[in-house]
């Protein structure tokens, strides 16, 4: 028995408006809202509303034995919230069904896992507040930005109480490895991984219509066929692909509506069964570890982070925006909250990509832009002005004092520290002085000074000498010339300390 996770994203940026040096310090509203409702509205009408319909005849259809999971960004809610309400009202009546799963992400579908770990923490638990108040669910299961992923972001996944994340399949991190398992991480080991098949996926996704692929064109009995023939053991296959594929990367017209529609009637013939994400955690066991060092993703045929981070544009970018994070989120303003978490989106770094063959005209196609160039120039703009009204509402100064008190604190600990240490070395002098040959100079233990703010003095103040050390020095002139040079400790007490051992030598 195989089972199939349907899992479709949703993201949908909020478009910037070509913002000029002359527009900085007069308009802060930084948003083509003309732009951003055409693009969603369409979609919508093409693709997520007659989907929804879809997917809710196929539970009905087949007696709740379909099932499918949606990872929706918080932006992109906004947005269908704002523009296509309608559609907030269809998925609500798919969720209702018990066989749709929402899967947990960034709100800003952002790349703060890789920059800033408490942004990454507070967007996750903003996108599920977002889900529970919309469609009654808290995610179990996680998936990051365009399934980046690498052990660092799983042990914050893991930290948070996720039980899973699904992530890429890529070749130079699974090797000889099928992606049709379920895998748990190296650094989170009670994590489990679930990986999207990329093959499959983009056999739906990008090559369904196309007329010049091998095998085009594409039937449902066919598909499941190739579900079917995978070895016996390979019992999961995710299925991971973007929900505008159905309608609008592949056209009504191409039929890839009926496509999804007959699905279910084959996988029954060939007992292959649609899960949710939670119910494959719950059923299947990791058959191994899998230990990702460096940042993965399922875009590109790198399947790495250069689609956003790639070149020096895209860097200075995404530095300069998340260096005032920790800023942004001292501040109370609603509006810079809000657009704080629209300049996040990933895609403003996709249009920056200067890559060139097919992963360049794929990035192309998606960009409003002339350029990369363009992108990078438009988009810094706007963060400049973004970042002055930032500065108003925390100001750098305050950071500056912050940052010299603590400074400050530092230099005073140092100082004391240097006095304990002035005061052990007379000590040790002291000693030196009064011993009677049994504890020689050379065998004396020496005192490193103390390096860092924390130094236990207990002891050193509560072993200072006795009076009974200084009845000596009252007896034996010899002994007052180096006590009335206290001021001078170290000089005189080098002089005569080889002075006392040549009287000793006499004196025997």
């Amino acid at each position: 028995m195989k089972a199939i996770c349907f899992y479709f994203q949703i993201h949908q940026p909020f478009r910037l408006k070509h913002y000029r040096f002359f527009d900085i310090g007069n308009d802060h509203y930084y948003y083509d809202d003309f732009a951003d409702d055409d693009i969603i509205t369409r979609i919508a009408q093409r693709s997520y509303l007659p989907a929804n319909q879809m997917l809710l005849d196929m539970i009905h259809e087949n007696g709740n034995k379909f099932k499918v999971a949606f990872s929706i960004s918080g932006t992109a809610l906004e947005q269908l919230e704002q523009y296509v309400p309608e559609f907030i009202d269809s998925m609500k009546e798919l969720a209702q069904t018990g066989c749709v799963e929402f899967l947990s992400e960034t709100y800003a579908h952002s790349l703060s896992a890789l920059y800033d770990p408490d942004e990454f923490v507070a967007q996750v638990k903003a996108h599920d507040k977002k889900i529970y108040q919309l469609f009654g669910q808290k995610p179990k299961v996680f998936r990051n930005t365009e399934l980046i992923y690498d052990d660092d972001i799983a042990s914050m996944v893991y930290a948070m109480g996720f039980k899973a994340a699904i992530t890429a399949d890529a070749k130079h991190v699974l090797g000889w490895r099928s992606p049709n398992f379920l895998y748990s991480s190296a650094s989170a080991p009670k994590l489990k991984l679930l990986l999207k098949n990329g093959k499959l996926s983009d056999d739906i996704s990008f090559r369904f219509s196309n007329p010049e692929w091998a095998s085009y064109p594409l039937t449902a009995d066919k598909y499941i066929n190739w579900i079917n023939e995978l070895p016996q053991e390979e019992q999961l296959v995710n299925l991971f692909m973007n929900y505008d594929a159905l309608g609008e990367l592949q056209p009504r017209e191409s039929g890839i509506f009926e496509f999804i529609k007959a699905l279910p009637r084959f996988a029954a013939e060939n007992d292959i069964q649609f899960w949710t994400p939670s119910e494959v955690v719950s059923k299947f066991k990791p058959v191994a570890e899998l230990a990702v060092p460096y940042p993965m993703s399922w875009t590109d045929e790198a399947r790495d982070t250069s689609a956003w981070l790639g070149n020096t544009l895209q860097q200075e970018a995404v530095r300069k925006l998340y260096s005032i994070g920790e800023r942004v989120r001292l501040c109370n303003d609603r509006r810079i909250k809000q657009d704080w978490n629209y300049l996040q989106a990933s895609d403003h770094f996709f249009y920056m990509s200067t890559k060139h063959s097919d992963d360049g005209s794929v990035h192309s196609h998606y960009s409003p832009y002339d350029s990369p160039y363009t992108a990078f120039t438009n988009y810094m703009n706007v963060l400049s002005d973004f970042m002055t009204r930032v500065e108003e509402q925390y100001p750098a100064s305050i950071d500056n004092e912050e940052l010299n008190s603590l400074l400050l604190t530092i230099r005073n600990q140092e100082q004391e520290i240097e006095k304990l240490h002035r005061e052990v070395e007379m000590m040790r002098n002291n000693i030196v002085k009064d011993t009677t040959g049994d504890f020689p100079i050379d065998e004396m233990p020496v005192i490193e000074p103390t390096v860092g703010p924390v130094l236990d003095v207990g002891p050193i103040h509560e072993e200072k000498p006795a009076p009974k050390k200084e009845a000596p020095k009252k007896k034996t002139p010899a002994k007052k010339a180096p006590a009335a040079k206290k001021a001078e400790p170290k000089k005189p007490a080098a002089k005569k300390a080889p002075a006392k051992k040549a009287a000793d030598k006499k004196a025997k």
